[in-house]
């Protein structure tokens, strides 16, 4: 795309250019000596960035008072939480959870770490890419989450000002649903919509990275926490250990429309165990379930337990589908299940392989993949620009019709 205001003016054959699919790139080391940034932001820069990446993620408060605003934007979001009278529910859901969700919060220092994390993987990200991309330099990550600051919208805008000519929307779930990046990216549809003289002035180009489940740096960087957490347990129960590979759950009904989300995490699963040489018995399990409707399962807490019932009393919690620690590591993989829940059920070792966080070769992975995206011209996968099947969500077209009518 030369223009954003011909962003909205949808032409089927640019379809042909979303090619690629998923991005797998094997993993290298290098070596970089970083060239000096400083901005409000707090990264250091020494010229205008020409390049901007904006890492999208859901976010989480950084401390008590900001939960409420965090649970009101969660439960006003379409996207992800669909209610009747959604305006009139959500702060009623919002206010009366906050003080639980507060409490889960002082339980593990009093905020997310996510920014944080977020942060130091979009630090190590940019160092790396300016050396192997030195043709699209200077590279300046961004952090965009939908619930929390710094906004999707808010950073957009900033991106905008810094007058950034190559803008990528680099999703952190590396297993794509309609509920998660999906969301990430309709909110940038609907704000170019919202406001059409941002089109009109903008020459920033846009494309995505929308998916990356059997990237080899994720694998192997995946592969290589689980085998040095499997190394912890005592030599008499090593073999015996069952790794269990949780995911944040999704409601059947999501699942029925077609949402790729349970295929592309099962697929992540499947290349992580062949890493492993299949060296253990496992199972892909699902947490976070809210509400009585069918959601994806066997939820982690019940596969606990029936593993316990069945004498299979040493576990590994795995969380494949989050690339940092957040709420859902913290408490309730940490606490809620293997502390409190598996003294419960008797179990006799359960731990937590570490989540990705400011592993090098995650990071490493992730400025391969930016590298080799930027390289390839292409604006998105193949994938995105399918709708799910049973798809009730017409801004979830429009936004497919977005980024696959860019011109590079």
């Amino acid at each position: 795309m030369a223009l954003l205001k011909q962003l909205f003016a949808f032409r089927p054959s640019m379809l042909q250019r979303c090619v690629g699919g998923m991005l797998v790139q094997e993993s290298r080391l290098i070596s970089t000596s970083v060239c000096q940034r400083a901005d409000a932001s707090g990264q250091e820069t020494s010229q205008k960035a020409k390049t901007g990446i904006m890492m999208l993620n859901m976010g989480g408060p950084e401390n008590t008072d900001e939960v409420h605003d965090f649970l009101l934007r969660l439960f006003m979001d379409k996207d992800i939480i669909p209610l009747p009278a959604q305006s009139k529910l959500a702060p009623i859901i919002a206010r009366r959870r906050t003080p639980k969700i507060q409490a889960q919060y002082k339980k593990i220092g009093g905020g997310s770490p996510i920014k944080k994390w977020t942060k130091l993987q979009g630090e190590g990200l940019v160092k790396l890419l300016d050396k192997l991309s030195p043709e699209t330099a200077p590279h300046k990550y961004y952090i965009g989450f939908r619930y929390v600051n710094p906004l999707t919208e808010d950073t957009i805008d900033q991106m905008e000002r810094d007058g950034i000519e190559r803008a990528i929307a680099f999703t952190q779930y590396p297993q794509y649903s309609c509920s998660t990046t999906g969301s990430s990216l309709n909110a940038i549809y609907r704000h170019y919509a919202k406001n059409p003289e941002m089109v009109a002035n903008s020459t920033m180009k846009w494309s995505v990275i929308d998916r990356w489940p059997v990237n080899a740096g994720l694998v192997e960087a995946f592969s290589q926490h689980v085998q040095a957490e499997l190394e912890k347990f005592p030599a008499d129960v090593k073999d015996d250990v069952v790794i269990l590979f949780s995911a944040h759950s999704l409601p059947m009904s999501v699942v029925n429309r077609g949402d790729p989300y349970p295929a592309e995490v099962g697929a992540t699963v499947q290349r992580v165990m062949e890493r492993l040489n299949f060296s253990h018995p496992y199972r892909l399990v699902w947490q976070s379930k809210v509400g009585p409707l069918p959601w994806l399962g066997p939820q982690t807490d019940d596969a606990m337990k029936g593993l316990c019932k069945n004498g299979k009393k040493n576990m590994l919690l795995v969380p494949i589908a989050f690339v940092n620690d957040h709420i859902e590591t913290l408490h309730e993989l940490d606490l809620e299940y293997a502390t409190e829940l598996a003294e419960e059920c008797g179990a006799e070792h359960v731990r937590r392989a570490p989540s990705l966080n400011d592993s090098p070769i995650f990071i490493e992975a992730m400025a391969h993949l930016v590298s080799d995206h930027l390289k390839s011209g292409q604006v998105c996968s193949r994938q995105l620009s399918l709708r799910c099947p049973m798809c009730v969500n017409e801004v979830c077209g429009k936004t497919k019709q977005f980024f696959a009518s860019q011109k590079l």
